[in-house]
């Protein structure tokens, strides 16, 4: 099993922007029956593991506790990842610790292996519908990621459907049997192209005209009712990821 270490935090807020300058990512413990603990990891060591692990993979948490106080093991999955929206960065991670004998949910990776007939002979594109599947299993039967195999995509008749994956024996979904994973679907043509090439004009004297008219006509319709024209409103500030209420620091 991954093995990972974190501190307990006593900084929340504003203060965890010092956390990341040091070097370690603000991180929330939580799960059924236990008390939530703020958390700090160590960046580097973090995106390691979570590169390896993902969010299926079962991960000990150690948990460094007060000098008198014995370190703290804990078996969790990465819930949630806060990532920066400008440098794509970790900037808060949600752990949740598993209970070994309660089936949980979580989101599987799909690994698309092997060569498609249609792809390579057919010059055909491959869709891929879906990128991950959310199964039910134990925490100890949660699989890293489930293979795709494409071969069987021989034509662009052919299509691979959920029905068709081979999930480990105590591994289930809910996703419906017929749903498609994947198909492969022909070239565009010399034609298609072509007209995908083509720019269209634009009228930019037109489009500005008439939206200059349909401004004079709302003040017009504004004015004729008493009502002072609407000032621009002030841009929305952009919202910041936050973690689940329930989950308050």
């Amino acid at each position: 099993m991954l093995e990972l270490s974190a501190d307990l935090r006593q900084t929340t807020g504003r203060g965890n922007k010092q956390i990341r300058k040091q070097g370690f990512i603000p991180a929330i413990l939580y799960g059924r029956k236990i008390k939530n603990l703020a958390l700090s990891v160590k960046a580097q060591n973090f995106e390691k593991v979570y590169q390896e692990a993902g969010e299926s993979t079962l991960i000990e948490l150690k948990i460094k506790a007060a000098q008198k106080e014995a370190e703290k093991k804990r078996v969790v999955l990465i819930h949630e990842v806060a990532k920066d929206p400008v440098s794509d960065t970790p900037i808060h991670i949600d752990f949740y610790q598993v209970k070994m004998d309660e089936v949980l949910k979580a989101e599987v990776p799909l690994i698309f292996v092997g060569e498609s007939p249609a792809v390579k002979e057919e010059e055909g594109v491959l869709v891929k519908n879906i990128q991950s599947l959310e199964i039910e299993a134990l925490p100890a039967d949660l699989p890293h990621q489930i293979e795709v195999d494409i071969s069987s995509l021989k034509t662009f008749d052919n299509n691979i459907y959920i029905k068709d994956l081979k999930l480990p024996s105590r591994v289930k979904t809910e996703v419906q049997p017929k749903e498609v994973v994947a198909s492969v679907i022909p070239p565009r043509t010399k034609a298609e192209l072509e007209k995908l090439e083509e720019a269209p004009e634009e009228k930019i004297e037109e489009v500005e005209m008439v939206e200059e008219e349909k401004a004079k006509e709302e003040v017009r319709e504004e004015a004729a009712e008493g009502v002072e024209p609407a000032k621009e409103a002030a841009p929305a500030e952009e919202e910041k990821a936050a973690p689940d209420k329930k989950r308050n620091e």
